[in-house]
C-alpha cells in the first residue's frame, strides 16, 4: 500500500538538502554506471525479460494472499528466487521470503524488497483479464507488479557480469497492508537474523522512476468499542445507549484542528454494532484512523482522540438513566506505524536522486506509509522507489496497470541502476 505525498525540498519535514560535493561523487559514480558497457548489457536484459515480468506478474496475481495468509503466493515466489541461483533462500517465522545475492566483501547489506500481500479477502476472483495494452486483476498492481520486476534485476545483474561490494537481500516481505501493519518489516528489522547487519533497506512499490519516497507517514488506528446494558427500544427506553456516547464521541472527534504542515488527518472508518431496529445495542464500536507526517503531531492527535472518549461516556451516563447499568468503552490499539525520515543529505537519496538526474528523471520527494516507515523511525537509511509500472484502481475490484515497454523498461532500468550504484557494482 502506497499513500504518497510529494514534497519539495523545503517541505515542513525539517530535510537537509545534500552538499555540493557529496552531489559530485554520487553524480559521478551514476554517470560511471549508467555510460558503462555492463549496465548497456543489462538494459537489453530487461528488455528481453519483457514478457516474462508480464508473465511472472500475472501468475503470482493469481495467487490470492489477503493479509495473514501470504504463505501460497510467499511459497510460489520463494521458488522464483531460488530459480535465481540466490544463496541463503528461506522463510521466516512471519512469512517473509527471502535470498541473498552474495557480494565481494567488505561492504553493507542492502535489503531490496516488495511485499507480497494484498488488501483483498480470500475468495476474491484474482483472474487477469487483458484489454488491450491493460491488465486488470485485484492486486495486480500493489504490490504484486514489482515483484518479478526483482527477479528481472537479478537476472540483468547476472547476464552483465556485475559483482557487487555489497551484498543485496531481495525479499518478498509480508503484512504491508492496513491490518498488517508493517509486520513483515517489523520483524526483518526487530526479530530476523539480518536484524543489526542492514545498512540500507528499498522498497518498490508501483510507479515510475524519479519518484523517491524518503519520509514515513505514521498512524495510529484504535478500534473502540461501547458498552451498556442494552435492551428493548420501547420497554426500556430511557436507559442508556451505547450508541449515543459513541456519536458523542464521534462528534467531538470531528471538532479536532489538525494541523495542515506537517500534514496530520483523521478518520473515522468502520461503525458497528446494534442487534436489531428496536433493540436498545448492548455494544457499538468505531474504528479510526489518525496519520501525520510528524510524530509529535501525531502523538498530540492521539492524546487528543483518547482524552474525548471518557468525557463522551459521562455525557451520556448523565444524560440517561444507569439503572440497569452504565455505558463504558475499551479503546484498542489495532495500528501502530511510525513516524520515520531518512534526509536529503543521507547516502542512499544522494544515490537515488543522482541516478534519476543521470537518467533524464526529476527526482520528486514524498512522504507515504510503506515498509520503509520501520527502518526510517530507527535510524537506518531507506527508500521507497517505484517499480515501472504505470497502475491505477488500486484498492478496488478494477485495480489495473497499462503495459508500455519503451516507458516501463526505462523507469525498471532507473530502479536497478539505483540498486547496483548503491552497491558499489563493477
Amino acid at each position: 500500500m502506497m499513500r504518497i505525498t510529494l514534497l519539495a525540498a523545503t517541505a515542513a519535514i525539517a530535510l537537509t538538502a545534500p552538499t555540493a560535493q557529496a552531489a559530485t561523487v554520487e553524480d559521478k559514480a551514476a554517470a560511471t554506471l549508467l555510460g558503462g558497457a555492463k549496465f548497456a548489457k543489462a538494459k537489453e536484459s530487461l528488455k528481453g525479460d519483457y514478457d516474462k515480468i508480464i508473465q511472472d506478474i500475472i501468475t503470482l496475481t493469481e495467487i490470492e494472499a489477503p493479509p495473514f495468509k501470504e504463505d501460497a503466493r510467499g511459497a510460489a515466489y520463494m521458488a522464483m528466487l531460488k530459480a535465481e541461483g540466490l544463496t541463503d533462500v528461506e522463510r521466516d517465522e512471519v512469512g517473509n521470503v527471502m535470498g541473498l545475492r552474495k557480494g565481494t566483501g567488505g561492504g553493507p547489506l542492502i535489503v531490496v524488497t516488495a511485499h507480497l500481500d494484498t488488501v483483498f479477502p480470500g475468495g476474491t476472483n484474482v483472474k487477469v483479464r487483458r484489454e488491450g495494452n491493460g491488465l486488470y486483476a485485484p492486486g495486480i498492481g500493489d504490490d504484486t507488479s514489482s515483484l518479478p520486476v526483482l527477479l528481472a534485476f537479478i537476472r540483468a545483474m547476472n547476464r552483465a557480469g556485475y559483482t557487487t561490494k555489497a551484498d543485496i537481500l531481495f525479499m518478498g516481505n509480508v503484512g504491508e497492508e492496513g491490518p498488517g501493519d508493517l509486520r513483515g518489516s517489523r520483524y526483518l528489522f526487530q526479530k530476523g537474523k539480518y536484524k543489526d547487519a542492514i545498512k540500507y533497506f528499498i522498497s518498490f512499490e508501483p510507479g515510475g522512476a524519479g519518484r523517491i519516497t524518503n519520509a514515513g507517514t505514521g498512524s495510529r488506528r484504535y478500534k473502540v468499542t461501547f458498552n451498556g446494558p442494552g435492551g428493548h427500544s420501547m420497554g426500556d427506553f430511557g436507559i442508556v445507549s451505547p450508541a449515543f456516547a459513541m456519536a458523542n464521541a464521534m462528534v467531538e472527534f470531528g471538532k479536532i484542528k489538525a494541523p495542515a504542515e506537517p500534514k496530520t488527518v483523521y478518520n473515522v472508518g468502520i461503525l458497528e454494532g446494534g442487534t436489531s431496529v428496536n433493540s436498545i445495542p448492548f455494544a457499538t464500536a468505531m474504528t479510526i484512523d489518525m496519520r501525520s507526517n510528524g510524530k509529535p503531531e501525531l502523538d498530540a492527535e492521539e492524546k487528543q482522540f483518547l482524552a474525548l472518549l471518557q468525557p463522551a461516556v459521562d455525557a451520556e451516563n448523565a444524560a440517561r438513566s444507569t439503572a440497569k447499568g452504565k455505558i463504558s468503552y475499551d479503546a484498542k490499539l489495532i495500528g501502530d506505524r511510525p513516524v520515520g525520515t531518512t534526509p536529503l543529505d543521507a547516502r542512499i537519496i544522494r544515490v537515488a536522486t543522482a541516478v534519476a538526474k543521470g537518467s533524464g528523471v526529476t527526482p520528486k520527494y514524498g512522504a507515504g506509509s510503506t515498509d520503509s516507515n520501520i527502518p526510517m523511525s530507527m535510524g537506518v537509511e531507506a527508500v521507497t522507489l517505484g517499480s515501472g509500472f504505470d497502475t491505477f484502481r488500486a484498492h478496488s475490484l478494477e485495480e489495473g496497470m497499462k503495459m508500455n515497454p519503451p516507458e516501463d523498461l526505462k523507469n525498471m532500468a532507473v530502479g536497478l541502476a539505483t540498486v547496483l550504484t548503491l552497491a558499489e557494482a563493477r
